[in-house]
């Protein structure tokens, strides 16, 4: 029988289709009913659900997927009835190469596997920075990505400064021992000249720009927000005079940076900054508490879609049950 997909036809429209079943199973592949699927609201509003092209065939999106082995290829190193993280798109169904999932370990829920993928994200940052705790660290942005990096960062051990100039996000970090500001306190004695490390997760020039002012001299400031369109009349001549007189290590958090799999002579790799990720969600080191909207239908996707780019309900994310259907 057909399975369950979002497919994404024109901008701002999003839907829950059939999909054709699948091809016989490759011998290195798995595949099983999803459980969870959380949605990236930076890279998917901004990419296919802004911009898909209505002339083109409708396009899938997502890559956090929680889903239980059903059925294993002849070759696949994985048992039925294992849940398994992958990148795939949301789907009622998922087929991966067995390599490419990760086992999720046990005691870990559905909703917070699939989460773990976007507390990664900054984690590759995390892995390669040279700041090491209990060295300051400021997080601007406290969208999803933000969130979780301020979190994940404080629970590492680093004294945390966290900025955004809208109050409800500050407060989704209250009480975790986070200093919340409304922006980069520049002037402020009891900061300037200590931070290490500027994790930016907002795609913002001006905070980014902030960012290498506050960065103590021979500090990083890492760009870890995608800048999906210009939203400040910046020149690069105030970036670059920042950089230069400063020694500021400016450079893309790009979270591929980390190879996918452990290596030698390399430090770290993203499935066992996932699987860390997974294990501190699981443990309360980092908390999903309010900032994701969780157990959503997927036939209400639209409306999901819809409240996320307007930044309606108050939550960062959300995290759609499969097993409803």
């Amino acid at each position: 029988m057909d399975h369950l997909a979002f497919r994404i036809p024109a901008p701002g429209r999003i839907e829950l289709v059939p999909v054709s079943e699948p091809s016989p199973l490759p011998d290195d592949c798995v595949e099983g009913p999803m459980l969870a699927s959380a949605v990236s609201p930076g890279t998917e509003l901004n990419w296919a659900y802004a911009n898909q092209d209505p002339s083109k065939p409708a396009s899938g999106t997502g890559y956090a997927a929680v889903f239980r082995v059903e059925r294993v290829g002849a070759k696949a190193n994985a048992q039925v009835g294992e849940v398994r993280f992958s990148r795939c798109g949301h789907a009622s169904y998922v087929r991966c190469q067995a390599a490419q999932s990760i086992l999720v370990p046990a005691g870990v829920d559905p909703a917070s596997a699939a989460l773990a993928r976007l507390a990664a994200v900054s984690w590759s940052t995390l892995t390669t920075t040279q700041a090491r705790p209990p060295e300051w660290v400021a997080v601007t942005g406290l969208g999803i990505i933000g969130n979780l990096a301020a979190q994940m960062f404080a629970a590492a051990g680093y004294r945390v400064l966290a900025c955004d100039p809208v109050a409800a996000r500050r407060e989704l970090l209250a009480g975790r021992g986070i200093e919340l500001r409304e922006r980069l306190p520049l002037d402020d004695p009891a900061w300037k000249e200590k931070v290490a490390l500027v994790v930016e997760c907002s795609g913002h020039e001006g905070a980014a720009l902030d960012g290498c002012r506050m960065a103590r001299k021979g500090g990083e400031v890492v760009l870890v927000g995608v800048p999906w369109k210009r939203r400040a009349d910046i020149q690069a001549f105030d970036v670059m005079h920042a950089v230069f007189h400063r020694y500021v290590h400016l450079r893309s958090g790009w979270e591929w940076e980390v190879p996918h799999e452990p290596a030698e002579y390399r430090h770290a790799s993203l499935r066992e900054n996932t699987v860390a990720a997974m294990e501190w969600i699981a443990s309360g080191r980092i908390s999903t508490m309010g900032i994701a909207r969780l157990g959503l239908n997927p036939r209400e996707v639209q409306q999901v879609y819809a409240d996320l780019q307007a930044q309606r309900g108050g939550m960062l994310t959300a995290v759609f049950d499969w097993s409803i259907l």
